[in-house]
């Protein structure tokens, strides 16, 4: 089987002198515009993130534990879905954890 022939790459002038600017000699642009880079996370939040995890599973615990009567004996089954959300919410914010 016959080898095909890659693909050349087009030289192209820059659209605007931001552009031509960017661009090293190789081609790629250069990172200069790029994000800025972030720092570290407050003091709290790993405290926060933690204590949010706990409380999610302590709610949990105590709604199987009581037999539905606590921590909020109005909603019922919903404790579970409550203690699930605190949880998912402190899983959420390691995500974010530098």
């Amino acid at each position: 089987m016959p080898e095909s022939r890659g693909r050349r790459r087009r030289k192209t002038a820059p659209r605007t002198p931001e552009d031509a600017a960017a661009r090293t000699p190789d081609g790629p642009p250069s990172t200069s515009r790029t994000a800025r880079p972030v720092g570290p996370n407050p003091r709290w939040y790993v405290p926060v993130m933690l204590g949010l995890m706990l409380l999610g599973l302590v709610w949990i615990v105590v709604w199987y534990v009581s037999e539905n009567r606590y921590p909020v004996p109005g909603i019922g089954s919903w404790n579970l879905v409550a203690g699930f959300a605190v949880v998912l919410v402190g899983f959420l914010m390691t995500t974010r954890w530098r």
